[in-house]
């Protein structure tokens, strides 16, 4: 049986999340922070781990079957690859900051200006969609600093909270493109059997985190109302309980849904609420 070979990044933003995201997938494996490869003991899967940028092109070129890495470095890159699975973890923005207090006010003040980053190929792309003309920069580095050493008019970067611009005197400008966390393959990846196997035990770990299991008590005759709102895998379970009349019915509830749904299942005649965490679904 031929073994998988799945990269990742060695250290940054996504490193501990794509590790525990494959650890939830019941794949054990060790020594991944002192190591470049690292065999999966109980599936034919080895681990490499990379630097961000190689990912795209080490599964374009099939030295890597899969990849986990940021949207925004598949598109800097500019390789052919499939995307697979979006992972729902590594959310940022791509984002042209400004300095405070400057005379840039719309797009079309950009012309003529440097704009420092590390993302040269997406930003010149959405300028160019955009009919902009400006000088762009490319650093290897903190480009946040860039403005206030009179390297740029402003700056193109990623943003996940804004509290690195902030504390470098600039402010979110223009949204260039979103990003996340995806698996990659290459191309006619998808009908590899063993990738699909992988792939379930992912998919079933990314469900699991957007539900709850719930269980709850409710008379009979409040049974239709409760169960009107409760959008299972399939339909609740109901069983009886001791007391006549009453019957605990188990369910899961997307997570996006959580608070609103216990608040009307409350009013319905819900009692005695139990939500508890989900490992995996499978389905």
């Amino acid at each position: 049986m031929k073994t998988l070979k799945i990269a990742i990044q060695k250290s940054g933003r996504l490193n501990e999340k794509s590790v525990e995201l494959l650890k939830n997938c019941g794949l054990n494996f060790e020594n991944y922070k002192s190591s470049l490869i690292s065999p999966v003991s109980n599936f034919p899967l080895e681990i490499l781990f990379l630097r961000d940028d190689d990912i795209p092109e080490y599964v374009q070129d099939g030295i890597a079957d899969l990849g986990i890495v940021g949207e925004n470095v598949i598109e800097e890159t500019e390789v052919e690859v499939a995307y697979l699975q979006r992972l729902g973890f590594g959310k940022c923005s791509l984002k042209i900051a400004v300095p405070n207090n400057n005379d840039i006010a719309t797009l079309a003040d950009l012309n003529g200006k440097a704009i420092a980053t590390t993302y040269p190929v997406i930003l010149g792309k959405y300028l160019k969609e955009k009919g902009i003309t400006s000088d762009i920069r490319t650093i290897s580095g903190s480009v946040e600093i860039s403005p206030g050493l009179g390297l740029s008019d402003a700056i193109c970067d990623l943003v996940s909270t804004g509290g690195t611009l902030k504390s470098n005197g600039l402010k979110p400008f223009a949204d260039v493109m979103s990003s996340e966390a995806v698996l990659i393959g290459s191309k006619g990846s998808e009908n590899n059997d063993l990738i699909q196997e992988l792939m379930q035990r992912i998919q079933s770990v990314l469900r699991a985190k957007e539900t709850k299991y719930v269980v709850l008590n409710v008379k009979r005759d409040n049974l239709d109302a409760v169960i009107a709102l409760l959008p299972g895998v399939k339909s609740p379970s109901v069983v009886p309980l001791a007391e006549a009349d009453w019957v605990a019915v188990h369910t899961v509830i997307p997570e996006r849904d959580f608070w609103d749904r216990i608040s009307q299942l409350k009013q319905a005649g819900a009692q005695g609420i139990v939500v508890m965490p989900i490992e995996k679904i499978i389905l």
